[in-house]
């Protein structure tokens, strides 16, 4: 006889779900409708290190192998470029070095002191001390650092964000998920950055995870 087929449970929480549940009760994630390599894969990845950061993880790697790859595709065009028109471009440095110095007048102190003040940078934007708010009627998308259930009260989400904050991690904020038609209702959803595409958001999730939150996942904000 076949050993029976393993309870399916929550990629993100291991937590067992019933069969047709679309999300996780506990962690409020949105469960696998069938099979697959993506399954296969995340089971592989929860046995080797003991927790799984969800399916979302798999198109965040795929960007960063194609961001690579272009990348380098992209150094190896600009040298073959270089080699190929070195010589005239030294050339034409060259003159264009000895016309300026016989045509062009020396620069004024002026002039040399508003050149040099238009090239400083600007001031870094003030560092966040304390949580923001969700931009109004706003859509898009943002990486869920931790979702809890909101009878737990807001004074634990917003001790989170904090901590978030003080982790370094930029645009901290809650959102009360039943206010957005994208999140399962009654959860309150402490969350970093405000993205116009998935890709912008699956590209930070490793950021969030180097600041110690592993569980990290990529989600749409629909108001």
């Amino acid at each position: 006889m076949s050993a029976p087929d393993p309870e399916p449970r929550c990629p993100r929480c291991g937590t067992a779900y019933s069969e047709g549940q679309e999300y996780c009760l506990q962690c409020g994630e949105r469960l696998p409708r069938h099979g697959g390599l993506i399954t296969r894969l995340g089971a592989g990845w929860r046995r080797r290190l003991g927790w799984y950061p969800g399916d979302c993880v798999w198109p965040a790697l795929l960007a960063l192998v194609i961001a690579a790859a272009a990348g380098a595709a992209s150094a190896i065009w600009l040298a073959d470029r270089s080699d190929a028109s070195g010589q005239t471009i030294v050339q034409t440095s060259r003159i264009s070095t000895v016309q300026s110095t016989q045509s062009a007048p020396e620069p004024t102190t002026a002039t040399t002191t508003t050149a040099t003040t238009a090239a400083q940078p600007p001031p870094p934007p003030p560092p966040q001390n304390r949580p923001v708010t969700w931009p109004a009627g706003h859509g898009g998308w943002t990486i869920v650092l931790d979702p809890l259930p909101a009878a737990t009260g807001h004074a634990q989400a917003y001790a989170e964000a904090r901590r978030a904050i003080r982790s370094r991690l930029k645009r901290v904020g809650v959102l009360v998920s039943s206010s957005y038609s994208s999140l399962h209702p009654g959860y309150l959803v402490v969350f970093t950055g405000v993205y116009s595409s998935e890709v912008a958001a699956q590209s930070a999730i490793l950021n969030a995870h180097q600041h110690g939150y592993g569980g990290a996942y990529a989600r749409r904000i629909t108001p």
